[in-house]
């Protein structure tokens, strides 16, 4: 459901943040995107969602030419982006009818999935209050929210656990395996091991914008035995 083939983004001329880069995350797959900052994570998830476009190659999302085919490929995508500081001066409830006029949800539907994201993120009596009111957590819970508001295919988030609470942390894993269990595609960015560990059905480890490994943790494991998980990324990113 994604593809990325032969990417290549450079900023100033310069720094190539991704360097001709290929995988893919396929339907029923839970994919992790892990590295240290500054290693092209953000970036490519902008240029899977549209955001920035590619000096070279080819992006693929639910069969969709991401630079040929924009708006198909992004109805396609919910996208949690790595800040949550948006539309601060709208309710709660506006901004989600927001996004849901904008990805043409029928009332009845956009109902029943506020209702419920909301309430298993703890969000309903927030609804009536500006968002710049929220803490940095809830303005997160709303974007998840959002961007889950059209049930698209393709989950693409970035850093989706930051801020959130344990409860809500818990019910975006579940609903993240849900989705995967559904056909659909997920692929996010951590920093944390231990989730992509009982999470991800493959993980994809880049650094300065090449990638060093796209597997199993099993097989990297297995490569690597008698060390930590944590020390294999050590070793792989530190070289």
């Amino acid at each position: 459901m994604i593809k990325f083939e032969n990417v290549t983004k450079t900023y100033n001329k310069k720094v190539r943040a991704v360097d001709d880069i290929s995988f893919n995350v396929k339907g029923g797959e839970i994919v992790g995107f892990i590295g240290p900052n500054g290693s092209g994570k953000t970036t490519t998830m902008k240029l899977l969602t549209g955001i920035i476009k590619a000096d070279v190659g080819k992006i693929t999302v639910n069969k969709f030419n991401v630079r040929r085919d924009p708006i198909n490929a992004k109805e396609s995508i919910g996208y949690i982006a790595d800040s949550p500081d948006m539309f601060l001066r709208l309710k709660g409830s506006e901004f989600l009818d927001l996004i849901g006029d904008i990805y043409r949800v029928p009332t009845k539907k956009r109902r029943e999935r506020i209702g419920s994201m909301c309430e298993r993120f703890g969000l309903t009596e927030a609804l009536s209050s500006p968002i710049m009111s929220y803490s940095h957590g809830m303005r997160q819970k709303i974007m998840v929210a959002a961007a889950l508001m059209h049930n698209p295919p393709v989950w693409i988030l970035d850093e989706p656990m930051i801020g959130l609470d344990p409860k809500s942390a818990y019910e975006l894993k579940q609903m993240m395996c849900e989705h995967a269990k559904a056909g659909n595609a997920v692929f996010f960015s951590t920093h944390v091991l231990e989730v992509a560990e009982k999470l991800c059905d493959r993980v994809i480890i880049i650094k300065k914008g090449h990638i060093l490994y796209d597997g199993t943790l099993e097989k990297l494991e297995t490569q690597n035995k008698n060390e930590s998980l944590e020390k294999i990324f050590l070793e792989l990113t530190e070289k």
